[in-house]
């Protein structure tokens, strides 16, 4: 349905606004589409002056590392398929999926689920088909785009860069369910507290929030460095170290995020009228059950919105993990880093390049698949009711 003539944009108005998002998109997403070109194609290719080169990979293809036409058809559909099918069915599987009493870890499982399916449908079923079908289809079965897995075989196996992807995981994970038990409750009880404590409690928080991180590690770092010597008295000999511990790093995180977390679901919770706790109240419920059986149903896209900002915030800090995390504990984004500063090869660089591709996968994942429930809870933030 068109809108009225009055509430129209003037057409000049329309192409600046378009042209302005399309070239910000151009610049934003130039750099990854083209460092993942680069991470599929070998050195003498991948950092070739002509950008035709760059995209074609002939050297690549020479090598026998090719894509064909039936490959490149084959490869679109699958992605375009395999999301339409993660984008209509998730939601119902995740709720669906054994944890009907946990549904973001319902969702969590089916999300890797997904992950693993695309992984080993791209990678491994794909490359079999081909390799049976291509040599019966004359031009359509020979390779005109090069492509070459082979630097993310030796980043992901040789190199073991799975260890870093599964520290992350621990970290990000227990980061978001931790912030958002505590943010559920703490945000609830502070949007229906009628005090100004609960503000000034807000903004004292968002002030601890707003330091940097360099300074909250630094006070951090003598705790975790002598905590075996800090926890003896108490633990003897068996007296635990923090640092290079996942878990304790948790811990930091959270700390350092959780005032965030508190005021975005304080500001999801306002918008629920307090009219639905009195009516639970007035049906027999308590606070508890009020907010478990009547809140949290309406509440769920804000509580996916905060987790996924507060995913954000922990997979791709770099600085706490980096100063409180010893080498074989390291995160994929330091990881990435130390990969960076010490290779000196050009297919060491490419290996690199393909580690930093490797973990913008599960953020285009989570985005395709909470995208509704994320403008959601935006909106209800953006337009108090």
């Amino acid at each position: 349905m068109s809108l009225p003539t009055y509430r129209q944009l003037p057409l000049s108005m329309k192409l600046f606004a378009y042209g302005f998002v399309a070239i910000w998109c151009l610049i934003a997403a130039f750099p990854i589409l083209w460092v993942a070109v680069i991470s599929f194609k070998l050195p003498i290719d991948s950092f070739d002056h002509n950008p035709l080169v760059v995209l074609l990979g002939p050297n690549t293809v020479a090598a026998g590392k090719g894509i064909s036409v039936f490959d490149l058809v084959m490869f679109i559909g699958l992605v375009w398929a395999l999301f339409r099918v993660l984008k209509s069915k998730f939601m119902i599987w995740g709720r669906h999926s054994g944890f009907a009493a946990f549904p973001l870890l319902g969702w969590a499982s089916v999300s890797l689920g997904f992950m693993l399916l695309i992984v080993v449908t791209l990678f491994m079923v794909l490359p079999g088909i081909s390799a049976f079908v291509n040599p019966n289809l004359g031009f359509l079965g020979q390779g005109i785009i090069g492509f070459t897995l082979e630097h993310y075989e030796a980043i992901w196996v040789e190199r073991e860069f799975y260890r870093n992807f599964i520290n992350s995981m621990v970290v990000t994970f227990g980061v978001v369910t931790i912030s958002l038990t505590i943010g559920t409750l703490a945000g609830y009880g502070l949007a229906r507290s009628g005090t100004k404590l609960a503000f000034w409690l807000l903004v004292v928080a968002l002030v601890f929030r707003a330091l940097p991180h360099s300074v909250l590690v630094a006070g951090y770092m003598p705790v975790f460095i002598n905590s075996a010597e800090i926890l003896a008295p108490i633990f003897g000999d068996a007296a635990p170290t923090f640092y290079g511990q996942p878990l304790a790093v948790i811990a930091v995180l959270v700390a350092i995020n959780q005032p965030f977390t508190i005021w975005m679901l304080r500001s999801f919770f306002q918008n629920i009228p307090v009219e639905l706790d009195e009516s639970a109240r007035v049906d027999g419920c308590n606070h508890i059950q009020a907010f478990r059986h009547v809140i949290m149903p309406v509440m769920w896209p804000g509580v996916i919105t905060t987790g996924l900002f507060s995913f954000l915030l922990a997979y791709n800090d770099f600085l706490v993990t980096s100063l409180l995390l010893d080498m074989q504990n390291q995160t994929m984004v330091p990881a990435i880093a130390n990969f960076f500063n010490m290779e000196t090869t050009s297919t060491d660089q490419v290996q690199a390049v393909a580690a930093a591709v490797s973990i913008i996968a599960p953020l285009f994942v989570l985005v395709m698949v909470f995208q509704r429930q994320i403008v959601s809870g935006l909106t209800a933030v953006a337009v108090k009711g």
